[in-house]
C-alpha cells in the first residue's frame, strides 16, 4: 500500500454520480462525475474542456438508468460568445433519449466577475428547487479573476480570501442540493524548469509541447475537491517524417487528485456527436 492510499477514502456508496457520457471516461472517475463534491477540469484552450462541460449538461437530463440526474442544469460563463451552435449540435443525439427538448432543461447565466460569482450563488436556494437544478457548471473560474487583481501580498491575500468565499459556498449548496459542481479552468505557463515544483499534489503538466499548470495557483487547488487535466499532443503519422502536413492531434485526460480515485488517465476524441474515450488497437496489441 503507498502512503497516499492511506489518505483516500472512497466517496460513501450512495453518492450519486453523472455520466460522461461514455462507459470508458465513466470507468477512469469511478463511475462519473460525484454529486456533493466540486470537480475542476483543467486545460488549454482548444482541448476539450467547454465540449466535456457542454455534454454534461445534456447527460444530467437522462434518468438514473442512464447514468444521468433527471434534472435541468445551470451553466454560468465568462468566457464569451457563449457556444451555442455546439450545445443546439450536441443535443441533437439527445432527442431520441429524452421526452422534452433538451435546450429547455439548460439554463445559461453570464458572468462578467468574481463579485458577480459571489453575488449571483444566494439565488441558488431559490433557483435549485424551483427549476429541478442538479447540476452547476462555470466556464471558466480563472476568467472570472484576469485582471482583477494586482501582483501584491495585499490583493494576492485578497484573492485568496475570495478563493475560499466562492468554494465554500459551491460546496455548501453542493451539500444542501446534492448538486454536481463542476468548474473549468485554464493554464498558464511554467517559466521555470524545477522538477521540485508542485501544483495541488501533482508536479507541472505539459500540453502542446509546452511545460504548463493549472491557473490561479496552490490557494485554489485546495478549493476543489476532484482536478482532471486535459492535454494534447502533436505527432507525425505516416512514413513521411519530413512533411509537417501530416500530423495528427491526441488528446488525453487525467485524473491529477481525487479523494476517492487512483492517478490515472486515457485518451479521448472529440467527434460530431459529442467527446469520448478513445483506446488505440495497436496499443491494446501490444499490451
Amino acid at each position: 500500500m503507498r502512503p497516499e492510499d492511506l489518505l483516500r477514502h472512497p466517496l460513501p456508496a450512495e453518492t450519486p454520480k453523472l455520466t460522461l457520457g461514455c462507459r470508458l471516461l465513466d470507468r477512469l472517475l469511478g463511475g462519473g462525475i460525484p454529486c456533493n463534491t466540486i470537480t475542476e477540469i483543467v486545460a488549454e484552450s482548444g482541448t476539450g474542456k467547454t465540449q466535456l462541460s457542454l455534454q454534461l449538461l445534456l447527460a444530467a437530463q437522462l434518468p438514473a438508468s442512464r447514468g444521468g440526474l433527471s434534472a435541468s442544469s445551470l451553466y454560468l460563463h465568462s468566457e464569451f460568445p457563449f457556444p451555442f451552435r455546439r450545445l443546439h449540435q450536441l443535443s441533437l443525439f439527445y432527442k431520441a433519449d429524452l421526452p422534452h427538448d433538451p435546450l429547455e432543461r439548460i439554463f445559461v447565466q453570464p458572468l462578467h466577475s468574481a463579485d458577480h460569482l459571489l453575488d449571483l450563488l444566494p439565488r441558488l436556494d431559490f433557483l435549485v428547487p424551483k427549476l429541478n437544478i442538479k447540476l452547476i457548471v462555470i466556464d471558466s473560474v480563472a476568467a472570472l479573476f484576469r485582471g482583477e487583481f494586482e501582483n501584491t501580498p495585499l490583493e494576492l491575500k485578497r484573492r485568496s480570501s475570495m478563493f475560499f468565499k466562492i468554494s465554500s459556498k459551491l460546496r455548501f449548496y453542493s451539500h444542501k442540493f446534492g448538486l454536481a459542481v463542476v468548474l473549468t479552468n485554464q493554464v498558464v505557463d511554467v517559466m521555470q524548469s524545477s522538477d521540485n515544483l508542485r501544483i495541488g499534489n501533482s508536479a507541472f503538466f505539459c500540453s502542446s509541447g509546452r511545460r504548463v499548470c493549472a491557473a490561479l495557483g496552490l490557494s485554489w487547488a485546495n478549493c476543489v475537491n476532484t482536478r482532471l487535466f486535459m492535454w494534447r499532443e502533436e505527432e507525425r503519422v505516416g512514413e513521411d517524417y519530413e512533411s509537417f502536413e501530416r500530423m495528427q492531434t491526441r488528446r488525453f485526460i487525467r485524473v491529477v487528485f481525487a479523494p476517492h480515485l487512483p492517478d490515472s488517465s486515457c485518451e479521448f476524441v472529440i467527434r460530431r456527436e459529442g467527446l469520448f474515450g478513445w483506446i488505440d488497437d495497436n496499443e491494446l496489441k501490444r499490451k
